[in-house]
């Protein structure tokens, strides 16, 4: 047999079809699938749904939760769902939701878990039935399309509006998702404080990373406001800083990457 000559090896695994395969789960886990475990996810689900229907709308409740990152009290389903720390794989697709709501929107995050809830209900008498799931998905989904068509014939578009009528109508807009959050009774003030920021930004990208919001502690609500331009919080400890101006008209600004703080002789020495 020469050294270019090919040789051809055939290796065969033989094993027994009647013996049964070896799962090896980690102590506790619980096997279950087909029509059980889908009814079993759909209680999952709403049991994490229940928990956040009563936050919904102006007249909703507020939650108070405890846990490892201290105590909160907020009516946001975003928050909520979040501090839950919910485990179980398809409950936790509802915090995924809530989230991508909150992320893309900024508003509707209780109200995407409560829709899916009801959606998920509605499935299951079909899924005891033995409907098959792809059947149910493909029924939402031309749902969803005939849904959508609707509401794009209801829409008003504000781009042929004058910028006063197009503001008014965006104020009453901010107005409504301001209904359900701590700051309702405040919902005219701030309703037009968040158009004027919003209608500051470029309407080619309106990036709203361009809006930041500083907490002070202290005041009313009222005593809020919006600076166009930028603002950082500065405390002044050095002496002497009362008689010193606290505004400038058109000045002109200088950036430096290091500090001018006065430090301790101990600092200059090291």
């Amino acid at each position: 047999m020469s050294w270019s000559s090919c040789v051809q090896i055939n290796i065969y695994l033989c094993f027994d079809p009647q013996q049964p395969q070896i799962i090896l789960l980690k102590e506790g886990t619980d096997t279950s699938q087909g029509k059980a475990q889908l009814i079993s996810n759909i209680n999952a689900c709403m049991a994490v749904v229940d928990t956040v229907r009563t936050t919904l709308g102006p007249r909703g409740m507020d939650k108070l939760i405890t846990g490892q990152r201290g105590t909160t009290i907020s009516n946001d389903g975003a928050t909520i769902m979040r501090l839950l720390e919910v485990v179980h794989p398809a409950a936790k697709s509802l915090v995924d939701i809530s989230l991508s709501q909150d992320s893309e929107v900024g508003d509707g995050t209780t109200t995407v878990v409560v829709l899916a809830g009801e959606f998920l209900k509605e499935a299951k008498p079909y899924i005891e039935d033995g409907v098959h799931p792809q059947n149910i998905i493909k029924s939402y989904r031309q749902a969803a399309l005939l849904a959508s068509n609707h509401v794009k014939e209801l829409a008003t578009s504000i781009a042929a509006k004058d910028i006063a009528e197009r503001n008014e109508m965006l104020r009453k807009c901010a107005s409504t998702s301001l209904n359900s959050k701590l700051v309702s009774g405040e919902k005219e003030f701030f309703s037009k404080m968040v158009v004027d920021a919003v209608s500051t930004l470029d309407p080619e990208t309106l990036d709203l990373k361009m809006i930041g919001i500083k907490k002070a502690q202290g005041g009313g609500l009222r005593d809020s406001f919006l600076v166009d331009g930028v603002a950082f919080k500065k405390t002044f400890s050095y002496a002497g800083f009362e008689q010193q101006p606290k505004s400038f008209d058109d000045p002109k600004i200088l950036l430096l990457n290091i500090e001018l703080e006065l430090k301790s002789e101990k600092e200059n020495a090291e």
